[in-house]
Parts: C-alpha cells; sequence; structure tokens
C-alpha cells in the first residue's frame, strides 16, 4: 500500500474509531446521575458515575487508538491531508447513532451534518495548506494571554446562555461550543508542552502548562459528558467538532505565527465555508427534538 492510501486508510479509521468513542460516551451520558443543574454536588455524583461507567471508560479506550492512528497518520501524511478527512467522523457518528433501536435521526439532520463535515474539511484543508513546512515558533505571551482570557469568557458564557434554554438541542449545542473551546485550549497547551520536553525534558515536571492541560483536559472531558447528556447528539457534537479546530487555527495564527493560505480567491473561499458552517450548526442545534435528550437518557446499557 502506497503512503497515499495509507494516509487515507489510517485518517478514515481514526474517524471511525473518534465516531465509535462519541457514540458510547453519548449513551453512557444518558444512563448516569443528571447534572444539569451544574450544582457540585451533582457533578461530583457525576464525575463519579461516568469514570467507573463500562461504556465511558470504552469510549477512552477508543480514544486512545484513534488518537494513536491519527499521529500515525500525520507521521506518513500532510496535516493538510489528515486533519480534513478527520470531519467524517462527524458523518460516521451520525450514522452509527441511527443504528441505534431507540434512536432516530431526520433525514434533514443527517444531510446537514454531511453539509457540515464537507465545509469542515474544506475549511480545513484551505486553512492547513498555508502552515506546509512551517517550524512551530515560541508562543508570543501578550496574545496567549488575551487568547486565554476571551477563550475563558467565551466558555463561561456559552455554558451559562445553555443553562438557561429551554430547547435541549440549543442547551446542548452551546455547552458544545464550550467543549470546543476547551479542547481548542488544551490543543495549544499540548504543543506547549510537547515543545518543553523536546528543549527541556527536566523542566516539565516544575511547568505550570502541564498542570493546567490536566486539568483542562479532565475538565473538557467532564463537560463534554454534560453536552451530551443535556440534549441530541445531533446538536452538541457538530458544535464542538467546528468550534475546536476553528479556534485552534485561530490559536496558531495568533500566538504561533502560523499562516494560512492568503489571497483573494483562498479569503472569499474560506468566508464562504465559514458561513456555511455557521449556518449548519444553527440548523443542526435548532432542529433537534427537544425530546431526544429525554430518550437517552432511558437508553439501555
Amino acid at each position: 500500500m502506497g503512503d497515499g492510501w495509507a494516509v487515507i486508510v489510517l485518517s478514515l479509521t481514526a474517524a471511525f474509531v473518534f465516531a465509535l468513542s462519541s457514540s458510547l460516551k453519548h449513551v453512557s451520558a444518558g444512563n448516569v446521575p443528571d447534572a444539569q443543574t451544574m450544582s457540585m454536588g451533582r457533578l461530583a455524583r457525576f464525575a463519579r458515575a461516568s469514570m467507573s461507567h463500562p461504556l465511558w471508560l470504552a469510549a477512552i479506550a477508543c480514544d486512545a487508538v484513534a488518537l494513536t492512528l491519527q499521529a500515525w497518520a500525520l507521521h506518513v501524511g500532510a496535516l493538510a491531508v489528515v486533519q480534513p478527512m478527520l470531519a467524517s467522523g462527524l458523518v460516521f457518528a451520525v450514522l452509527l447513532r441511527q443504528l441505534h433501536a431507540h434512536h432516530q435521526i431526520t433525514r434533514r439532520e443527517v444531510g446537514w451534518t454531511i453539509v457540515l463535515s464537507a465545509a469542515l474539511g474544506l475549511f480545513l484543508a484551505l486553512a492547513t495548506a498555508g502552515n506546509a513546512g512551517l517550524v512551530s515558533g515560541k508562543a508570543d505571551r501578550t496574545p496567549a494571554i488575551v487568547s486565554g482570557a476571551v477563550g475563558l469568557v467565551l466558555a463561561a458564557a456559552s455554558i451559562e446562555l445553555g443553562r438557561r434554554q429551554r430547547h435541549a438541542g440549543r442547551t446542548a449545542a452551546l455547552l458544545g461550543v464550550a467543549v470546543g473551546v476547551i479542547y481548542a485550549a488544551t490543543a495549544a497547551l499540548l504543543k506547549a508542552v510537547t515543545d518543553i520536553i523536546a528543549k527541556h525534558p527536566a523542566n516539565i515536571l516544575a511547568s505550570w502548562q502541564l498542570y493546567a492541560l490536566v486539568v483542562l483536559g479532565g475538565g473538557g472531558l467532564l463537560l463534554n459528558q454534560l453536552a451530551f447528556q443535556a440534549g441530541p447528539f445531533v446538536a452538541s457534537l457538530p458544535a464542538t467538532a467546528t468550534v475546536d479546530p476553528l479556534l485552534s487555527i485561530v490559536v496558531g495564527v495568533s500566538v504561533y505565527d502560523e499562516h494560512i493560505r492568503s489571497g483573494p480567491g483562498s479569503g472569499i473561499a474560506l468566508a464562504a465555508l465559514l458561513l456555511v458552517l455557521g449556518v449548519a450548526v444553527i440548523q443542526l442545534a435548532r432542529d433537534s427534538a427537544p425530546d431526544d435528550a429525554t430518550s437517552d437518557l432511558q437508553e439501555p446499557v
């Protein structure tokens, strides 16, 4: 098998395993104590139940396999090829949920998911093509602080707005946005941690980035489960899958001085794809039936 086919197979397999992980997490979220009020006591019970739930543990194992496949694909292929193909995981995830006997997803939702996946893949292909051959530099401190503060405000606002919603789809979508913000932040911290390990391995235990990564990563996993519990699968996951890579690109450009493909044609195309992404996410959140979440909460293990 040539490198080109190997990259395709590895990327699509990673996307499928990531989708399987998301499906398992969504089912497990419906079989643990409700924590949508986000009180400390309920959150503690929710976290304990989630971390001991067999389906959640299986999902974490899937994540480990998928990350290994993704790393392998990135080793033999280009970022501009691998990352867009991972966007197909959205379609895989929706199809996996459709196969579940107690959950029905409408053709309209499947259609918007396909549109979202295609637009996201094209956007990532255009954006990451401008980073080919670039060597990661040191993070710019001021933009990093500003990005962190803006991300914190955006995540907190999304969580608070989600709590106030009465529509399950909108609640799940807003929590999904917050998850995407946190995932983008953890990616930036992971990059910082790997840079420290590469240059000064002995300094890693004394670095604040390592402990911030652990705390933020754990918080992201917890919030992701809350988003899955809050409402329909087709509302929370697309929001997360869209916000995460888009904000990661913003952080790469503003903090690490990376570049996206320039030129008037590329700029217009990227802007148009962003518009399609926004419309697709909004449609999925709006069209998701409020009672989907209730049916998912009653799914058997």
